[in-house]
């Protein structure tokens, strides 16, 4: 469910990207795009296929995906970004919610985008099973909405600690709109020390 869009509209793909149990949704920022699986539902519970990347790549997404991830939040208000990885090892993303529920928000860092500094809020659940793509370029993180809450993802290129960068979550410059103000945040002391945009040298032309 799309619970935030603002400053950027959401805007519907026509039926043509969807590929076997798959279909997309585009937004008005260019690149992130919510996947989302078809279910099967009979008296046994549901099955969905969660990743392929033959349709994956006929959605328009290219990446060949080398590692999994996954975090178990304990506490509602846990605020784990904004994360991205500069060149040469930049990293796409394809995020789910395994358990619980999360606000996952994404910023465009590329210089030469007409996006540049704006970004998209996306509302992700484990009952609905929608995925967030996020290509290179994009910081990202998310703020859980419900006591131990589960993230997974898939990255494209291995975890380099060298090359590794933040961004602060509560940058003015950026007003994002994460349901928890300051004092109920949950926050590792590197996420608490991130530098703002305006500090950060170009990432990504």
């Amino acid at each position: 469910m799309v619970l935030s869009l603002k400053p950027v509209d959401p805007v519907a793909l026509d039926p043509a990207p969807a590929s076997g149990n798959f279909a997309a949704l585009r937004f008005g920022i260019e690149g992130p795009m919510l996947v989302m699986p078809r279910s099967f539902a009979d008296a046994r519970g549901t099955f969905s296929e969660t990743y392929s990347q033959h349709d994956f790549a006929a959605l328009g997404i290219p990446e060949c995906f080398v590692q999994d991830n996954q975090s178990r939040s304990a506490a509602p208000g846990t605020v784990r970004g904004l994360h991205f990885q500069v060149p040469p090892r930049t990293q796409a993303k394809l995020v789910r919610v395994l358990r619980g529920a999360v606000l996952d928000i994404v910023v465009d860092l590329r210089r030469s985008s007409g996006s540049y500094g704006r970004h998209l809020a996306v509302g992700l659940d484990a009952a609905e099973g929608h995925q967030l793509y996020v290509p290179p370029g994009f910081a990202h993180g998310f703020c859980t909405l419900e006591p131990d809450t589960v993230v997974a993802y898939k990255v494209s290129a291995p975890f380099a600690p060298e090359l590794d960068r933040c961004l602060a979550w509560d940058d003015p410059d950026l007003d994002l709109p994460w349901p928890f103000g300051p004092a109920a945040v949950v926050l590792s002391d590197r996420d608490r020390r991130a530098p703002k945009l305006r500090d950060l040298p170009a990432c990504f032309d």
